[in-house]
């Protein structure tokens, strides 16, 4: 398949749409809701943990970027690893990333659900699951422009009040506001010091943090439906770093900072995000509601975005005859519609969990998606290596990654390390109970699909 060829996706999304997108994936549940579980394991020592987060997302985006506007075509990354490691690196890379997306759609849903309870605590949590993941199907079944001009006002919806939030609370911590003094940073070393939990607390909040960056990458699954790749995927990925480190960075530092981190961890655990607790601790109940709507609609866009990179993924798998054909298939609108529907599993996946174990389906979920998406991130910069390498005498792409390729190497070590911690972890041992299995699931699986496929287009 050359680069050209899109298999019968249409360049639809403009450069505004995909930035929003690439944020879409990115701000959801592992800043709103996810922020709450690494602040009880690190306590106020949550800012390092999201600044190092940072700078790995920032390697891997700027890798995928550079990679994909030379090679702009249906599949992202998993189809540049097929060309550049081999058919069964994009093979293995593919589905473990289109499992890790099924996974997230359903923790998204699961999340909204959660906040839905911020105003009516009976409400059983299946139901607004099932609500949600009805409304997120058909958005994108539609033709992908109606898709990118939702998600661009559900994310431009957080992304303006997070700045608002941001704003008010620098204001509140250095100045204060109208019945309430400046707290200054001094609930940084309150309650057990800055590492309350010690090195140990900072370190499994890394695995937390890193999850929360999960979706940097998916900018580059727009390619293909891109109006001009070449300027737009650059562009988009430069921005997103910049946003999320200022997000998720000063978001948390000042959460920290106004809410004791022991209350931000309380019992409640990741029923109520600490964003909303931050409003309602300065007497702000009003306020709490409005938020608790914007993490809300937060959840609902990650979930809109995670549903379009399963079924984009999806898509490309069919293409190169790694799935069924059946899922290559297009609508006159462009929509590769049964890869949407197939990708859907993820939603009606959360609905049962979410019924039979309401306690506890985020986290359940959270830990598949972590370990489905490392697994993605490890083959990224592992192919960025060797796209370095094979590229050395060719012109080079409009977005480089600095430093490469010792950023790169740099890189895949963080992420192989988070990947084991989860091993050892209470919170995440389900992704390698899951995940694990599912690995070696599809490797086994690829001998026999390969039979079939007396040839790779792409390669």
């Amino acid at each position: 398949m050359t680069n050209d060829d899109r298999g019968g996706l249409r360049r639809q999304l403009s450069g505004r749409q995909i930035g929003m997108i690439s944020l879409g994936g990115a701000l959801g549940t592992g800043l709103f809701l996810g922020s709450g579980l690494a602040i009880s394991m690190a306590g106020p020592a949550v800012v390092v943990a999201y600044l190092v987060g940072a700078l790995a997302a920032v390697v891997v985006v700027y890798a995928v970027a550079e990679m994909v506007a030379v090679h702009p075509e249906a599949g992202g990354f998993g189809a540049v690893s097929d060309r550049y490691l081999g058919p069964l690196a994009g093979y293995v890379q593919r589905w473990c990333y289109w499992f890790a997306q099924v996974a997230t759609v359903g923790g998204e849903v699961v999340a909204a659900g959660l906040y839905v309870r911020f105003w009516w605590p009976q409400a059983p949590l299946w139901a607004v699951v099932l609500v949600f993941a009805l409304g997120i199907a058909l958005v994108n079944v539609a033709a992908v422009r109606v898709f990118g001009e939702v998600e661009y006002w559900l994310s431009m919806v957080k992304v303006t009040v997070l700045v608002v939030f941001v704003v008010l609370a620098l204001l509140l911590v250095v100045f204060g506001l109208p019945g309430r003094g400046a707290p200054g940073l001094a609930a940084w070393t309150a309650h057990g010091g800055f590492l309350p939990n010690g090195l140990g607390g900072l370190v499994l909040a890394l695995t937390v943090a890193t999850f929360s960056y999960g979706g940097v990458e998916g900018v580059a699954m727009t390619a293909a439906e891109s109006r001009r790749p070449e300027r737009d995927l650059p562009r988009a990925a430069r921005r997103v770093v910049l946003r999320l480190a200022l997000f998720y960075v000063l978001a948390n530092g000042l959460i920290v900072a106004i809410v004791p981190w022991t209350r931000s961890a309380a019992a409640e655990g990741v029923a109520q995000s600490p964003f909303v607790e931050l409003f309602g601790s300065i007497g702000l109940p009003a306020a709490a509601g409005v938020m608790n709507f914007v993490v809300l609609t937060a959840a609902l866009s990650a979930a809109n975005t995670t549903l379009y990179l399963g079924a984009r993924t999806v898509h490309s798998l069919a293409l190169d005859g790694y799935a069924p054909r059946a899922l290559a298939a297009v609508n006159a609108q462009g929509s590769p519609r049964r890869a949407v529907l197939v990708s859907a599993a993820g939603l009606g996946a959360a609905a049962v969990v979410s019924a039979v174990a309401a306690d506890t389906a985020f986290l359940v979920l959270l830990g598949i998606t972590l370990f489905g998406g490392m697994i993605a991130w490890l083959f990224i910069l592992v192919c960025h290596a060797a796209f370095r390498r094979a590229r050395r005498d060719l012109p080079p792409s409009p977005v480089r990654l600095p430093g490469a390729p010792t950023t790169t190497v740099l890189g895949a070590v963080f992420v192989a390390g988070v990947l084991v911690i989860t091993a050892f972890t209470d919170v995440f041992g389900r992704a390698w109970q899951v995940g694990l299995p599912f690995l070696g699931l599809v490797l086994l699986s690829y001998p026999l699909v390969r039979r079939r496929v007396t040839a790779s287009p792409r390669r």
